[in-house]
C-alpha cells in the first residue's frame, strides 16, 4: 500500500507568542472567476515549533502531521529564512 503523501506550504511566521507553537502566514494567489483578476488570499495555520527556534519575520516550510492540540496539525519543517 502506497503512503500518503504529506502536504507541504511555505509562509512567514507572523505570531510566536506562544510555546512551541508560531503562526503561519500561506498567501497563494487565485484568480477571479468573472472579473479574471488574480486575488491574493492568506490562510493562516498554528504549526508546532519543538524548539522554539523561529521568530517573527521567518520564511518557514511547514508539513501537515497528526493533530497536536486542537487546532494544531502542522509542524515546522524547516526555516527557509531568518528575520533581520
Amino acid at each position: 500500500m502506497a503512503e500518503k503523501q504529506k502536504k507541504e506550504e511555505i509562509g512567514m511566521v507572523v505570531s510566536d507568542k506562544m510555546d512551541k507553537t508560531v503562526v503561519v502566514a500561506v498567501e497563494r494567489k487565485k484568480q477571479h472567476p468573472l472579473y479574471k483578476r488574480v486575488i491574493k488570499r492568506t490562510s493562516k495555520f498554528k504549526a508546532h515549533d519543538e524548539n522554539n527556534e523561529c521568530n517573527e519575520g521567518d520564511k518557514v516550510r511547514i508539513t501537515e502531521t497528526r493533530p497536536i492540540s486542537k487546532n494544531k496539525n502542522w509542524k515546522v519543517a524547516e526555516i527557509i529564512r531568518k528575520a533581520k
